[in-house]
């Protein structure tokens, strides 16, 4: 009886009936955010900072000195070419033209006076009825005279020139800047500081400078066809302002090794304004069938650049890859991923190689239904 009490103890016991190694902890599965690579042309773009110019700009000054008597316009105002801008005193310089064209028909008078003396003086001296020395006289008179109308002709035409310069213009149509002078103050000839500076308004340049190794891409392209220039409208970041590369620069930098291009929008709307700073982006050709995922699914490690991508039975492969260009929100994969294949864009810092994951529903993005989920009563389709 001591026996068989005693053996059921020992069989309990006995440490090669029990397992005591500790069991592998199962790694949860990680919720992650997953989108699918795809084909697409890519557009080839340059982005640089560029700021706007005005092709045209010019600082007005009076031509004459004056008293400044009517401003024709308000500060800011678009005018066109031609345009009145600022009247000065008149009065003064029709006066000098009165009396340079009353000098004019004086002189006038005198020529036609020593003509006709010269025709009597040289009928006479023919005749003998006076010496040749006093021919020789009137015909100077009448060179004398013929000079002083060429004189008076050419004072008359600076004087009414310079009453023009009293109605100044704009050369130019384009939007005025602020007023430096009111009336009422006299005007200098040629003052340093102007009456008013004009900017062109429309068309304007996008000025910017690029690295000189792509001036053969560039200009290749060029050669086919006008180059497209987009800047993002400041107003409405969602629709670019699209113009064309007008000037390329006849050197490059030696101390930089930029070169300088300039380009052309229509700015009709006026969105684009003189001595602003703006992202520009030339677009210089495109590339068929690139393979492009989201640009947040790339990651960066020790060996370079990788994405993770789902395998079939939902778990994570690290893949090297090689990033190419960047457009928008995508980027392009030279190498290391074929189109079609799920990467995960979300959730990566939880994630190592055979990592089980499940797919989530990215933020703002409607839910998707249920595959089982009951249809709500009633005859619903």
């Amino acid at each position: 009886m001591l026996i068989a009490c005693l053996l059921p103890l020992a069989l309990i016991g006995c440490p090669g009936d029990r397992d005591d190694r500790p069991k592998e902890r199962k790694r949860p599965t990680v919720p992650v955010t997953i989108a699918r690579s795809r084909t697409a042309t890519v557009p080839v773009e340059l982005a640089a900072t560029a700021h706007i110019e005005s092709p045209a700009a010019v600082a007005v000054r009076s031509r004459v000195t004056g008293t400044l008597e009517k401003v024709h316009f308000t500060e800011g105002q678009e005018v066109e070419a031609g345009a009145l801008l600022f009247t000065i005193d008149p009065r003064p310089f029709a006066a000098v033209l009165a009396r340079a064209e009353a000098e004019l028909a004086r002189d006038r008078a005198e020529l036609e006076n020593s003509r006709r003396e010269l025709a009597r003086y040289t009928t006479a001296a023919a005749k003998g009825f006076v010496s040749a020395e006093q021919a020789d006289q009137a015909a100077t008179r009448v060179a004398t005279f013929s000079a002083a109308v060429k004189a008076g002709q050419a004072a008359v035409d600076a004087a009414r020139l310079e009453l023009g310069f009293a109605a100044i213009r704009s050369p130019l149509t384009g939007r005025t800047g602020e007023v430096r002078v009111d009336a009422g103050n006299l005007v200098r000839a040629n003052d340093e500081t102007p009456l008013v500076t004009i900017h062109q308004m429309a068309p304007v340049h996008a000025a910017c400078t690029l690295p000189g190794r792509h001036l053969p891409l560039i200009r290749r392209h060029q050669a086919e066809a006008p180059l497209v220039a987009r800047i993002i409208d400041p107003a409405n970041g969602s629709t670019p302002l699209t113009g064309t590369l007008s000037f390329i620069d006849n050197t490059v930098d030696p101390a930089t090794g930029a070169i300088r291009l300039i380009a052309t929008f229509a700015n009709r709307d006026r969105a684009l304004w003189p001595g602003q700073m703006v992202d520009l982006r030339l677009l210089v050709t495109e590339r068929p069938d690139c393979v492009v995922v989201p640009a947040r699914a790339v990651q960066t490690g020790q060996q370079g650049p990788y994405v993770y991508v789902v395998k079939t039975d939902t778990t994570v492969a690290v893949r090297p890859v090689t990033p190419g260009l960047a457009f928008g929100e995508e980027l392009v994969i030279d190498r290391g991923l074929a189109a079609g294949e799920r990467v995960v864009t979300d959730g990566q810092l939880l994630l190592a190689d055979g990592v089980s994951v499940k797919e989530r529903t990215p933020a703002g993005a409607p839910a998707r239904p249920a595959a089982n989920a009951e249809k709500p009563a009633g005859n619903t389709p």
